[in-house]
């Protein structure tokens, strides 16, 4: 049964049209100005809206022009008198699906509506293969399997729920942000609406401001036509900033207003536009390290750390490494049904290896072995033999072994020792420098440790 939204402030005339369209069968609300018509559009969903056009405090072409603004599809027919025929001509231009003036017929009231909800519903089936396609990129899941990822999955989880509350991801490059990123947007109250992302250090700081906000018609050379920059285009969902820590300075400075006022100009207006954008930022880099160099604004930084998540590294969180293994592997071959993936030689190898390059690394791996093993199961060692090769150079020492030998353990504490000096106490950057997990180096620093005390 559709549903019909009645907008009009004369109340004759909301129940005139009431009356008949409730006999036809329509299921019918009413409403007594654009305000009130414009509450409900934003809880319910109406097949068509049939509106006055001169109506005290909204308007029916102002109703209009925020539903244009706030991305609700909704077929519209206006009802108005022969002296406003010109503003329901406008309105026809601004999305309106056609006027009818007063005195109307029921039959003419009867076959626009017929007319209006042929057009619902190739919205409605236009809207659906937009979601489909759009859930079809999002991530349906993040493996974890280790503590640390379920404690990020977790907090994802929470924020979530908080549509509007700035997200920093950190972490190192490779580890997932932009997976993270979109399994918090696909997960909160705007996953129906667009996600876009951008890499700030991939585009030219002269050309950044543009990207993100937008400009006028010749606002600058080149500027051949009005373009909407991304957080206008993304508006009711998500903007994603990868690479935060190498936004242009001139550009921190428009994004810090945004997160203030929720507002933006494009280049060359001095129009302010209203958006509801969320912002989910992501880096490798220390931006309290790049405040205290005076690089990043310390106002726009504590704008974005609302809310931290911290993405470990593949080497700490090694318990990760068989599933996503096996996610990847699915997603090369296209296929669920993965049986006896890889051989335990395939597995010490992966499990062993440290991923400098973190999961896209592994995804890579995978990628890489399936075409050496010519998409046949399983995995065998020979088919990843390039880890083996690039996970450690052979290093040669000017050292020659005293008759008297050496004490193992001491020469181990002292590697560690230097590592550590090296690395300024960092164990995950030391246990690299010696080819180890952080979890192995632990290991044997506490055996080290536990033979002292012996």
């Amino acid at each position: 049964m559709a549903k019909i939204l009645i907008v009009d402030d004369e109340h004759k005339m909301r129940e005139i049209l009431n009356i008949m369209l409730t006999l036809k069968g329509y299921e019918v609300e009413t409403a007594s100005d654009g305000e009130v018509a414009l509450d409900l559009i934003k809880k319910k969903n109406y097949d068509v809206m049939i509106s006055d056009i001169n109506m005290p405090r909204l308007r029916g072409d102002e109703l209009l022009k925020h539903l244009n603004e706030l991305g609700l599809a909704i077929p519209v027919i206006f009802i108005t008198a022969y002296s406003s025929v010109d503003s329901a001509v406008e309105a026809m231009k601004n999305g309106a699906i056609d006027y009818i003036t007063k005195p109307f017929e029921e039959e003419r009231i009867l076959l626009t509506i017929e007319k209006a909800l042929s057009f619902s519903k190739i919205i409605a089936e236009n809207k659906e293969l937009h979601k489909q396609i759009f859930l079809s990129q999002m991530p349906k899941q993040v493996v974890c399997y280790s503590e640390k990822m379920k404690k990020v999955v977790d907090m994802c989880k929470k924020v979530a729920l908080m549509p509007d509350t700035t997200v920093l991801i950190t972490g190192e490059s490779g580890v997932g942000k932009e997976v993270i990123s979109r399994f918090i947007h696909n997960l909160s109250p705007r996953k129906d609406n667009k996600f876009l992302a951008i890499n700030c250090a991939a585009i030219p700081d002269s050309l950044i401001v543009s990207e993100l906000f937008g400009h006028e018609k010749n606002s600058f050379t080149g500027a051949d036509s009005q373009r909407k920059g991304i957080f206008e285009a993304a508006n009711n969902g998500t903007v994603f900033l990868d690479e935060i820590g190498d936004l242009a300075f001139d550009a921190q400075a428009q994004l810090l207003r945004f997160l203030q006022e929720k507002t933006i100009s494009r280049i060359g207006s001095s129009e302010e536009i209203q958006l509801n954008t969320r912002v989910l930022a992501a880096t490798n880099k220390d931006l309290q390290k790049m405040v205290a160099e005076k690089t990043f604004r310390e106002d726009l930084y504590y704008r974005l750390n609302v809310f931290p998540i911290h993405i470990p590294p593949l080497r700490e969180r090694q318990e990760d490494i068989l599933p996503l293994s096996v996610s990847f592997l699915k997603k090369v071959l296209n296929t669920d049904n993965i049986v006896n993936p890889f051989t335990e030689e395939a597995l010490k190898i992966l499990s062993e290896y440290d991923y400098p390059g973190n999961v896209r690394e592994l995804s890579n791996i995978i990628e890489r072995a399936v075409i050496l093993a010519g998409g046949e199961l399983p995995i065998d060692k020979e088919h990843l033999s390039f880890i083996l090769s690039n996970s450690r150079k052979s290093v040669c020492f000017d050292f020659e072994l005293p008759e008297e030998g050496v004490n193992l353990e001491d020469v181990e504490k002292e590697l560690i020792k230097q590592a550590m000096e090296r690395c300024n106490n960092n164990k995950s950057a030391a246990a690299k420098l010696l080819g180890l997990t952080r979890s192995k180096f632990r290991t044997r620093i506490k055996m080290l440790e536990n033979e002292d005390e012996d």
